[in-house]
């Protein structure tokens, strides 16, 4: 148990919670928007999935990390294109598309990776690392906190512009309105529907971002079904957030601390099984909806499809 106090478990820990994290608070965000809209966008896991398998092939043939960002963006909000053509256009359950949407997109990706690579399973060169001056030297914080890959300190800032963006924008009032009252929306001359895709569209791009990071930065690699349910804790982040990003900041730490717990440990040398460390998230998910899933707010229109002349 000694192990748990040295500086290189400490910095691992850090290190891999950012690590971890910015998956899960690029799918948390992305949630927020499509719920503020009224969306439950249970799909987020399938647009993860196919981010991660479009940026990593981009990133593996260009050998640029940015482009991989932005191929896994794209491929997100090519799978939110379909969520929001069933879910917002047809007005179909957006619980049963987006569960549908998640199993097709796992099968697909798996089957692309089999075509594609066959049996092999190639890896990327280390992401390239941006170090804050002054404070990337700091001993344990420093390399824990501030030598990360750039999508890191834009996922932070990412957090402020919405924050400021929720509150002090039409956008963001627009939104909010799509989720609480959309009849009294379309009724001001904004179109609900055009809202709407917006928002699933921008979560697409951001849980598919999310989706690059994993792959081509956390891992280096990409592995059929590798998300894990990282979109569905993205979802929980949201749902408990109240529409606070910051709080979805701090929910993915949380949670980024209990993904990278199994490295952390074998580095400290500690002996306990994998399988029992790789539960701890999934117990921390049910743990939190138990002591605060009550206090949850969650817009009126929430998972409801939105017609026009319906009371």
């Amino acid at each position: 148990m000694d192990g748990l106090l040295t500086q290189p478990f400490l910095t691992a820990l850090l290190f891999g919670a950012v690590t971890a994290g910015i998956p899960l608070l690029l799918a948390g965000l992305g949630e927020q928007i499509s719920e503020k809209a009224g969306i439950l966008n249970i799909g987020i896991e399938g647009m993860m999935l196919f981010g991660a398998y479009a940026g990593f092939v981009a990133a593996y043939y260009t050998q640029s990390f940015g482009i991989g960002f932005v191929a896994g963006g794209l491929g997100g909000v090519a799978v939110a294109a379909l969520v929001m053509l069933l879910c917002i256009r047809f007005g179909l359950n957006q619980i049963v598309i987006g569960i549908a949407v998640t199993l097709g997109i796992e099968g697909l990706t798996a089957l692309l990776h089999h075509i594609q690579f066959s049996r092999t399973y190639p890896r990327l060169s280390a992401a390239p690392i941006l170090d804050i001056p002054g404070l990337a030297s700091i001993p344990v914080i420093g390399p824990g906190l501030f030598s990360h890959n750039a999508m890191v300190y834009l996922a932070l800032l990412l957090v402020a512009v919405l924050g400021w963006a929720f509150r002090n924008t039409y956008f963001g009032l627009n939104l909010e309105a799509a989720g609480n009252k959309p009849a009294a929306l379309d009724a001001a001359g904004i179109d609900v529907v055009k809202t709407r895709t917006i928002a699933v569209l921008a979560t697409g791009f951001l849980a598919g971002v999310g989706g690059a990071y994993m792959a081509n930065v956390g891992a280096g690699i990409f592995v059929p079904f590798m998300t894990g349910g990282a979109g569905f804790i993205g979802i929980v982040l949201a749902m408990l957030a109240r529409g606070r990003p910051v709080w979805v900041l701090l929910g993915a730490i949380l949670f980024g601390v209990s993904l990278t717990m199994t490295t952390a440990l074998q580095v400290a040398g500690i002996d306990i099984p994998t399988d029992v460390v790789q539960m701890l998230p999934f117990a921390m998910v049910m743990l939190v909806l138990v002591i605060f899933a009550r206090h949850s707010v969650l817009p009126p229109a929430l998972g409801l499809p939105y017609v026009r002349g319906d009371r």
